[in-house]
């Protein structure tokens, strides 16, 4: 335990090192919720208007809700995997008694801590600039359920992370290609960072809820709002859990034909 500790100061940091990229990361979630706010903020002028199921307090609480989420769940280092993979630094990695993928969850963890207490700060900012109506949770069994469904949606993303870098032990040029694809493009638009999934066209939604980008930011913010509740909640935490599972056991099969060739390769 004590060397994981001393991997989470390290790398918390290492953060300060990268002023530039963690200020540039910040101010794009910052610009973003801007954006995202005001857009919403028009759409309900009319405080009694409810469109898609939400009202003005409901919708303007799931757009402050990117903020907290985001920072929970999206801030993470374990994309510099690809870079040892294809540098060939992950010998170092593995002759030393430390588990490759605990390391590299203890620095995502630093990384979170460190993204939330600035998204924390700028959201208290932005709530006294912009005073929105915000909806407040105060039954507790959602709340638990929105917290589950947070771990569930970082262990998503941390093994996607882990997957994509994965690419490197056979194509090590396209590594940062195909995390600026999935990450950028794709969980972006899918994830419900930009707009909550449900208000799309239901066969869309049905094929997006099939995949595990929602379970990333749509559905535990849909769920601190009590939108998800009783079966459909137990039926959503069981698939985000069962998209951990599959990762977990795609990445092993895939970690392991990896090691394989990169030993190969290396010998």
């Amino acid at each position: 335990m004590k060397k994981y500790l001393f991997v989470f100061k390290i790398s918390f940091e290492e953060e300060f090192a990268y002023r530039l990229n963690f200020i540039l990361w910040r101010v794009r979630n910052v610009l973003q919720i801007f954006l995202t706010y005001f857009l919403w903020s028009t759409v309900y002028s009319d405080p009694t208007r409810q469109i898609f199921g939400y009202d003005r307090s409901k919708m303007l609480t799931y757009v402050f809700g990117i903020m907290i989420v985001r920072a929970l769940v999206l801030s993470a280092r374990a994309m510099a995997v690809s870079n040892d993979i294809a540098g060939g630094d992950l010998s170092n990695y593995l002759t030393k008694p430390m588990d490759y993928f605990k390391y590299w969850f203890t620095r995502d963890i630093a990384s979170k801590v460190l993204n939330l207490s600035f998204a924390a700060f700028e959201f208290t900012l932005l709530f006294i600039l912009l005073k929105p109506p915000f909806f407040f949770q105060t039954n507790l069994g959602a709340i638990v359920a929105f917290l589950t469904s947070v771990i569930l949606a970082i262990l998503i993303y941390f093994l996607i992370l882990f997957l994509l870098s994965s690419i490197s032990f056979w194509i090590p040029e396209i590594g940062w290609g195909s995390h600026f694809l999935v990450t950028i493009v794709i969980i972006e638009s899918l994830s419900g960072s930009l707009f909550p999934i449900n208000i799309l066209p239901s066969t869309l939604q049905s094929i997006i809820l099939a995949t595990p980008f929602p379970y990333l930011i749509y559905f535990p913010i849909e769920v601190y709002l009590g939108n998800i509740t009783g079966w459909a909640l137990f039926g959503g935490l069981l698939i985000a859990a069962s998209w951990a599972g599959v990762l977990w056991v795609c990445l092993n099969i895939v970690w392991q034909k990896g090691l394989k060739a990169y030993q190969s390769f290396g010998g």
